[in-house]
């Protein structure tokens, strides 16, 4: 069996066509390998037509402008170079000429290329959306792998090009995100009464985690990530749950507040609006919410509380090897100083830490590890008093079927920040990479990455990935 195939171009002024062979393949119909298309043949035709069209498609934009606007006389080439364009279907070689402008015109420039106008980017939004959207979910060696395996790229391809493309995307997304923000609190609070009622409250949790940092190497640098997942978008039709992230590099990013306040602002957050903040009470997350929203309340997480207090306990543990009867008295005070912030008595939680200290230093001689329990009772201490106002009756919130701890708040370091930065992908990140990396891995998770190309690139079509549960 033999298939040709042919491609018929043609013009749209006038009624002249041209066809063209392009391929010629032999099919075999008696067995159930080469039934139908393979993928080989399938890249094969697919590189044959992006050529042609392409090819076709520049020629035509150049006879247009290779000739005067007003007297339409041939304009004088100066020289002729090539120029390398990556589409989604392989890298063409396109012709640039250099031309002298018309006289009867007058140019600053003595010569121009007009192709550079057509093409004021080297890859296309395509091919630059699917790197962008793919490098951020997995590492840019498997980006490099999938798109290859189905399309048919340049083999010179590689890592160091889809690391640069996604990078390129997230600095211009940081250029258009505005200036920082003192207070993202609008409007006069004797208008607030005025506004509509909001649809419900917004729940967002906020926690840090922690990458590799390629400069330090011995040092790892705190990324930050906030998730809002309670939040209702509209449709025409029908109203569908939506989850909004944000993530940054605490150190090196100057507009956290306006990020998260874009995130809240996306949702349709009104300034009478009910937010409750989740946070593992850090000192950069505790200053980034506070200035959000007059009706927000704090709440500090239950299980970062407890992890501390299960350190203390590990202690205790040591303790009762040492001293038995000590021992036992101490891990009795951490239980109780659990008890009385699990009711939110902070007053009666410092008491008891001062009891502990009272009694640490009686076994200064006998506990081996006596200095790092010291730091960590300190420690302790501090998070406390610093968190003190984040701190509500954990008791009575749980007897009323109020929430007390949020497991997305973990979940979403884990995706964002852990899956893609700090498990599997064995690597150290500078900051800056680091943090440009969350801003497109964040915009992909939202389903915000092809909005952002539609702005820039109108009559692109582009497919988001569907968000996971």
């Amino acid at each position: 069996m033999r298939v040709k195939l042919q491609l018929v171009l043609g013009d749209d002024d006038a009624q002249e066509e041209t066809v063209t062979e392009v391929l010629t393949w032999q099919k075999d119909h008696r067995r159930i390998e080469p039934l139908g298309l393979t993928l080989p043949e399938a890249k094969q035709l697919l590189t044959t037509l992006q050529h042609r069209v392409l090819h076709r498609q520049v020629a035509t934009f150049l006879d247009v402008c290779s000739t005067g606007k007003d007297c339409g006389t041939p304009l004088k080439a100066k020289g002729y170079q090539t120029r390398s364009f990556r589409p989604v279907f392989g890298t063409c070689k396109l012709s640039s000429p250099r031309l002298f402008p018309c006289r009867c015109r007058r140019r600053k420039t003595t010569a121009f290329r007009p192709l550079s106008a057509l093409l004021p980017e080297s890859v296309a939004p395509e091919l630059l959306f699917n790197e962008t959207k793919w490098a951020s979910l997995v590492s840019y060696g498997l980006t490099v792998e999938a798109l290859t395996a189905f399309l048919p790229l340049d083999v010179t391809l590689d890592a160091k090009t889809v690391r640069h493309d996604p990078l390129k995307v997230a600095e211009r997304c940081e250029a258009a995100l505005g200036e920082e923000q003192g207070s993202c609190i609008e409007g006069c609070p004797r208008d607030w009464g005025n506004l509509p009622i909001p649809d419900g409250p917004i729940t967002v949790g906020i926690d840090g985690g922690y990458v590799r940092d390629w400069k330090t190497k011995q040092h790892n640098c705190e990324g930050i990530v906030g998730k809002s997942p309670l939040a209702f978008t509209r449709d025409e039709e029908a109203e569908t749950p939506s989850s909004q992230r944000c993530g940054f590099v605490q150190t090196v990013d100057t507009k956290s507040k306006r990020r998260l306040y874009e995130v809240l602002k996306s949702q349709g957050v009104q300034m009478n609006q009910q937010i409750t903040f989740w946070s593992d009470g850090g000192d950069t997350v505790r200053e980034l919410q506070r200035s959000m929203s007059p009706e927000a309340e704090h709440i500090l997480d239950w299980f970062h509380l407890t992890m501390r207090l299960t350190v203390l306990d590990q202690y205790a543990k040591g303790w009762v090897h040492c001293e038995q009867q000590r021992g036992e008295e101490r891990r009795e005070k951490i239980a109780r100083r659990k008890w009385a912030l699990w009711h939110g008595n902070l007053y009666k939680a410092l008491g008891k830490i001062d009891d502990i200290e009272s009694l640490i230093y009686h076994c200064e001689e006998t506990y081996p590890k006596f200095k790092p329990l010291t730091k960590a009772v300190e420690e302790f201490r501090l998070y406390s008093t610093n968190n003190g106002h984040l701190i509500p009756n954990y008791g009575e919130r749980y007897r009323n079927g109020e929430a007390i701890a949020t497991g997305f708040v973990e979940s979403t370091v884990n995706q964002v920040v852990s899956k893609r930065v700090c498990k599997k992908p064995q690597m150290q990140w500078s900051k800056r990479g680091a943090h440009l990396l969350l801003q497109t891995r964040v915009q992909t998770w939202n389903r915000e990455l092809g909005a952002v190309f539609k702005r820039w690139y109108p009559d692109m079509e582009v497919e988001e990935l569907a968000e996971a549960a």
